[in-house]
């Protein structure tokens, strides 16, 4: 009985240990966890951008970018913006958000277009937007006889035209604006396929 029972235990302790180095390996084939600014859509949430009146632009713009920060959800863990790998509870930044700034220099779209459509035809707009001579034209030849300022008047409207400065219009930060796309080599292209 004795014999059997010595038997058993070291049966017993022969599959607790291969338990053991299953549950360590398993552990150790784990992947580690990723950066926080690696995380998904809908993993994290950033907060709006402070917003300055005069230049509707987020405060605390270098180099045409900004920093917002965001707090991943609760219970993800991820590797802070210092490297530290942590389980967050919602309340904690977990990284920083780039987001883009607009050059501007002061010249305001709704006056822009305003200009445009009540005093286009003397070259308000132009003079205004730093073309001194083409609002010296419009003004001599009465806004090319009316045709020149409804092009006028469109091309403002739909920022095609800007300030000469090669700024970018003041306009509401959650307001229409054009966004100019562009293809570079970082852009996805999908495979066209044919049936």
């Amino acid at each position: 009985m004795a014999a059997r029972q010595r038997r058993w235990r070291g049966a017993a302790g022969r599959l607790l240990g291969l338990l053991w180095l299953a549950c360590v390996t398993a552990r150790a084939a784990e992947p580690p966890p990723p950066k926080c600014d690696e995380l998904r859509m809908g993993q994290y949430i950033c907060e709006d951008p402070k917003i300055d009146s005069g230049t509707q632009e987020p405060t605390n713009c270098t180099n045409h970018t900004a920093y917002v920060q965001c707090l991943p959800a609760p219970n993800i863990t991820c590797k802070d913006h210092s490297g530290i790998e942590k389980i967050f509870t919602g309340k904690e930044v977990g990284f920083y958000k780039p987001i883009e700034c607009r050059n501007v220099n002061g010249y305001s779209y709704k006056v822009a277009v305003a200009l445009s459509l009540f005093l286009g035809w003397l070259g308000a707009d132009r003079f205004y937007l730093g073309y001194p001579a083409l609002g010296l034209l419009k003004f001599c030849t009465v806004g090319f006889c009316g045709i020149g300022s409804l092009i006028d008047f469109i091309l403002i409207s739909m920022q095609i035209v800007g300030p000469s400065d090669g700024s970018s219009y003041i306009i509401d930060y959650y307001g229409a604006r054009l966004t100019r796309l562009s293809i570079i080599n970082g852009t996805f292209r999908k495979m066209q396929t044919y049936p």
